[in-house]
């Protein structure tokens, strides 16, 4: 065996039994949230403006929600789900009825909560709070948040498809 192919047979080998490196928590949980959060408000609030304006009555069954309805969901939800890890009620909520104020409203949402996820502390994070899921860990109640985005931007990029409209592209 020549020395470039043993040396390399050397490194497989000390390096393939060698043991797990686990990285340390992050220092700043709060932080790795927000920073998380920020890519799922940009993609909401993407698709939300998606949607033309005379579409946003559109709804694909007869139970659902139409649009405009669905990006209002996301918005109040947000606040029902931020509030809760200040441990305090939603601020008053608008009802807005067309795109230009539902985009407003679920943007505004997002800010609510970047304010609020930025600034959490680890006791807020490990605490139970009680939110729209139940009395759930402040890192559950965070969760249960990006998964009701997440699922409900989809349904709303199956609407955008409805229409003939490729949704916006996804980023993380």
């Amino acid at each position: 065996m020549n020395p470039p192919a043993w040396l390399a047979v050397a490194a497989i080998v000390c390096f393939s039994i060698s043991p797990t490196v686990v990285a340390p928590p992050p220092s700043n949980a709060a932080g790795e949230y927000a920073k998380h959060f920020a890519a799922l408000s940009q993609l909401s609030v993407a698709v939300a403006q998606a949607m033309p304006a005379d579409q946003y009555g559109f709804r694909p069954h007869p139970d659902s929600m139409d649009f405009g309805q669905l990006m209002s969901h996301i918005a109040v939800t947000n606040y029902q789900f931020c509030a809760s890890l200040k441990n305090s009620a939603p601020p008053a909520l608008p009802v807005p009825t067309e795109k230009n104020a539902i985009v407003r409203f679920l943007s505004d949402s997002f800010e609510y909560c970047a304010s609020i996820i930025s600034n959490l502390t680890e006791e807020q994070l490990k605490d139970k709070h009680n939110s729209p899921d139940g009395r759930l860990p402040g890192r559950e109640v965070l969760l249960a948040m990006y998964i009701h985005v997440a699922h409900h931007r989809g349904q709303a990029e199956i609407y955008l498809r409805d229409k003939g409209i490729r949704p916006p592209s996804y980023r993380i």
